[in-house]
């Protein structure tokens, strides 16, 4: 392979050109470009191609990563793309994986070649292998792993969070299953017929999760998430003060073609204020268009998310409608309703009889929910989180 010519073709880079900003790119070219320079040129430039190698693991999976994330004239056409696209994005396929084809080796072999004795021994200079290929040879094949796998900015995580202002990818989400979670067949199968229907693009409700804490309203959004990422469904998770971020989340899943959830957490306001009537007019009746691939799921302690006082109950009927209806309004905008309450005795046994089974826990069922009761007792009453820690005291009491 011309080495030199290859530089070329990367300067040539044209839909996929955001790629040669990537740093493993411009490292690449830039050793390539120094074969016509100095030796010096080239060692450091080869230097410096090697560390990124090292540092970022096999080329071809990172670049792939970047190509997943990339937006470009294809991913903006992917339904009917122009013949010309597609020719343009060949090349720039067929120059990647040439790029990714050039090992250390070949490398100081063609400079040994230019530069003769002025190179030390290549048996004492570093060098890596070559990258993976990518997973496609020309625009067809990328537009079909496009089409498969989605493209753009949320390509690359499932959860995500918003932190000073930006929309960002979370670290360690929580990998809570379905399977984790007992109890609430009924609240969970109304949560999953609804997301089922969202995936499918079809007509799916915002969700209100409302009732005692501890219930597993969150965990149970996280978990049906864990459940259908692979199907291309996205969350954000986002608090009271950052409700401000709607506009942005809106102009990103415009353009993505991912399923997204936009998720509020343990939901309250203690009045009506600004952050209260962003949101609703962002679930109803507001000037920025929520994208059709975009979802709201909230969870609240509160029915009506907002903390009643016995005030809003004084003053004449027209008030007391008033304020009444203020406190509905938020709440009223959800489609679908679903209550978490605490769990009546049998059921909270019934949790810890599935957690202890599924944990290896083997003690007589009197004795374990004699313990299971005391536990709750001592604790905040009976909930899935008290079963769930009451478990875990006793792995631990096991393993002392």
């Amino acid at each position: 392979m011309d080495l030199q010519m290859l530089a070329l073709d990367l300067d040539f880079l044209s839909v996929l050109r955001n790629l040669a900003q990537h740093p493993l790119v411009q490292k690449y070219r830039n050793a390539l470009r120094a074969l016509s320079g100095t030796p010096h040129d080239f060692a450091e430039a080869y230097g410096a191609l090697c560390a990124e190698v090292y540092q970022s693991g096999d080329q071809g999976q990172v670049l792939l990563r970047s190509l997943h994330c990339d937006t470009n004239a294809l991913t903006d056409t992917i339904d009917h793309p122009s013949a010309n696209v597609i020719l343009a994005v060949s090349h720039d396929v067929r120059t990647l994986n040439d790029l990714l084809s050039v090992s250390g080796s070949e490398l100081l072999d063609t400079a040994k070649s230019i530069f003769g004795q002025a190179l030390p021994s290549i048996s004492v200079l570093p060098t890596f292998a070559s990258g993976s290929a990518l997973p496609f040879t020309d625009g067809d094949g990328l537009r079909a792993y496009y089409q498969d796998k989605g493209f753009g900015f949320f390509a690359d995580a499932t959860f995500y969070a918003v932190d000073k202002e930006k929309i960002v990818p979370v670290v360690h989400p929580d990998p809570v299953r379905l399977t984790d979670l007992k109890g609430y067949a009924h609240q969970k199968a109304q949560i999953l017929t609804n997301t089922r229907a969202f995936l499918a693009g079809r007509a799916a409700n915002n969700i209100l999760l409302y009732g005692d804490k501890g219930t597993g309203k969150s965990s149970t959004v996280k978990a049906v998430v864990n459940e259908y990422a692979k199907e291309g469904l996205k969350i954000i998770e986002l608090s009271v003060t950052q409700i401000s971020m709607f506009p942005v989340i809106c102009t990103y899943a415009a353009h993505s073609p991912y399923k997204i959830i936009v998720f509020l957490d343990d939901l309250t306001f203690e009045r009506e204020d600004e952050n209260f009537a962003t949101l609703k007019a962002f679930i109803e009746g507001g000037l920025t268009g929520k994208p059709d691939n975009l979802i709201l799921y909230a969870t609240s302690n509160r029915r009506h998310l907002i903390r009643e006082r016995f005030s809003d109950r004084e003053g004449d009927d027209v008030h007391r409608r008033d304020t009444l209806e203020t406190v509905t309004s938020l709440s009223d905008r959800f489609g679908l309703e679903i209550t978490f309450s605490v769990p009546e005795r049998d059921e909270y046994l019934m949790i810890v009889d599935q957690l202890a089974e599924d944990c290896g826990i083997e003690m007589e069922a009197e004795q374990l929910h004699l313990l299971a009761e005391r536990f709750a007792l001592r604790r905040n009453g009976r909930s899935p989180r008290t079963a769930r820690q009451f478990i875990q005291m006793q792995l631990a009491q096991e393993m002392a």
